[in-house]
């Protein structure tokens, strides 16, 4: 029997978290992250905010990284001043994700992210970030949905080659792309929807929907089989 290849997915470091009798400070992460990576065919495992040093040990155990939504990477990270909608500064896990996505691409583990994972990846190559926009979070804490259409001969467009519908909820979006990193699809208002690095540097994605919240498993099952070739 082959193994299932390992995919690490960082999480949020929340406190007052409850459940039971208990509130604490907890490692959390949506349990539709997990379920997304089993669906796709490899086993999760949770990579809560550690020391930035510790990255690249992490990463060395991983067939797969996924890089989780979340909060707002602070602005500080791109050399611009905070927007008055822009969410506070989550500093540990920008600390610790943006040593996790060097870790990934010095090695060449593949690695997708989601949302702010996207985001981040775009940062950590010198882009920068729209602080807000209108109309991809129509409701407080409420998924929402619209249209993604592929660029033709994309790595992206090689896994899900048609337009798709695509659950969604962000404010934020890539402005300045980081270096050697391209658009891989769109929204109809031409929000770069997600973005990928050329063939020859490794299986890089980042899609700023939220596939764990859906059922399209393709991109998920993507990452899976380029960590189980890796």
């Amino acid at each position: 029997m082959v193994a299932r290849p390992l995919i690490g997915v960082s999480t949020y470091l929340e406190s007052g978290a409850r459940w039971g009798v208990w509130e604490l400070e907890a490692a959390l992460l949506p349990a539709g992250y997990p379920r997304l990576v089993q669906r796709a065919g490899g086993l999760a495992a949770m990579l809560p905010p550690d020391d930035p040093a510790c990255a690249a040990e992490a990463v060395a155990r991983l067939h797969g990284l996924v890089i989780a939504g979340g909060p707002d990477v602070e602005p500080v990270r791109y050399g611009a001043e905070p927007h008055p909608r822009t969410g506070p500064p989550a500093r540990e896990r920008d600390a610790w994700e943006l040593a996790l996505i060097d870790a990934a691409l010095t090695a060449r583990v593949p690695l997708l992210g989601i949302c702010r994972g996207m985001q981040l990846l775009n940062v950590a190559l010198g882009g920068t970030l729209v602080q807000h926009l209108d109309g991809h979070a129509e409701v407080v804490g409420v998924f929402g949905s619209h249209a993604v259409k592929p660029v033709p001969g994309s790595l992206y467009a090689a896994v899900v080659p048609e337009e798709t519908s695509v659950p969604s909820y962000h404010h934020q979006a890539v402005d300045r792309l980081g270096e050697g990193l391209v658009p891989s699809a769109y929204a109809d208002d031409g929000t770069v929807e997600a973005l990928e690095l050329p063939s020859g540097r490794g299986w890089v994605l980042g899609v700023q929907w939220h596939p764990e919240m859906g059922e399209d498993v393709r991109v998920m099952r993507a990452l899976v089989e380029a960590a189980g070739r890796s």
